[in-house]
């Protein structure tokens, strides 16, 4: 096939069709697939590249569209469950047709109007899109070769009594530890996090921090430039509460006290039970 389903493509109008455009990954292309007229740009002609998403239509046909969908075949996505039948729950996707859940796929039985974490995978009998909440039959198949302090993107999966379970590209698993959260965390939500450690079992930490030899640097840039911007002093210190520093500065306080360390080592500022100051040479 020269294109793939459930996946961002770049294909070529390869002829114009009366209900849209027939594109393929060349224009000599055997396998087409159409683009409706309500998606085709403009002004286009044979050989123009346009970027699509392929996904089945209700006759399990291939389809094109040029809008995106919330997730694509082999992405976690917190999804809106929007009617179930004898069949399995249709979860809102994006797109025109619903993405159905099968029962079988169901960690526990979908509700309408609540919103589920799901993996979507094509299903190798129907070769059909299909979503699944069972998420562990997807996630951790693969060897995990992550480097310490890499940054890669969770999806927070679940609270656990020891922090936040998070899916790790859509891949993998670890653990938030509560000590290195500073805000509330939410099911489905996405971020940037880093990899703290890749144990000897496979088991995978992970922090929502720059690892602090790379972001002292540039918090202590930032903590100068809002001394400056305060007439040289600002009311907080190493001994300020954590939430009041990651409000002003969207750090740890670990993060924070390291970079006040360096700039105290600097003689660029002055700590003090008030707070701190620029030193005379910084003013």
């Amino acid at each position: 096939m020269s294109f793939k389903i459930g996946q961002d493509n770049q294909l070529v109008v390869a002829r114009l069709h009366e209900a849209g455009v027939m594109l393929g990954d060349t224009m000599e292309s055997e396998q087409l697939v159409l683009l409706p007229n309500r998606y085709v740009p403009e002004n286009t002609v044979v050989g123009d590249s346009i970027d699509v998403f392929v996904y089945l239509d209700s006759d399990d046909r291939p389809i094109a569209t040029t809008e995106q969908p919330l997730a694509k075949v082999g992405e976690v996505q917190k999804l809106k469950c929007l009617d179930v039948n004898f069949i399995g729950a249709f979860m809102d996707w994006g797109l025109p047709k619903d993405l159905l859940v099968p029962f079988s796929e169901q960690y526990h039985e979908m509700q309408v109007g609540r919103e589920y974490l799901v993996y979507l995978y094509i299903d190798k009998a129907s070769k059909r899109i299909a979503g699944s909440s069972r998420l562990d039959r997807f996630l951790d198949k693969t060897p995990a070769h992550y480097t310490k302090n890499q940054q890669v993107e969770l999806t927070i999966r679940r609270k656990t009594d020891l922090g936040y379970n998070a899916i790790i590209n859509h891949a993998h698993t670890g653990l938030i530890f509560q000590s290195d959260i500073i805000s509330p965390l939410q099911v489905g939500q996405k971020l940037v996090g880093y990899i703290k450690q890749v144990r000897n079992d496979g088991k995978i930490d992970l922090s929502l921090q720059k690892p602090i030899s790379q972001a002292k640097v540039e918090l202590s840039d930032v903590i100068l430039q809002k001394l400056k911007d305060n007439d040289g002093f600002l009311a907080l210190n190493d001994k300020s509460k954590p939430e009041l520093i990651y409000k002003l500065f969207n750090s740890s306080k670990a993060t924070f006290k390291k970079a006040l360390g360096k700039l105290y080592k600097e003689r660029k500022i002055k700590i003090e039970s008030k707070g701190i100051y620029l030193t005379d040479k910084q003013s």
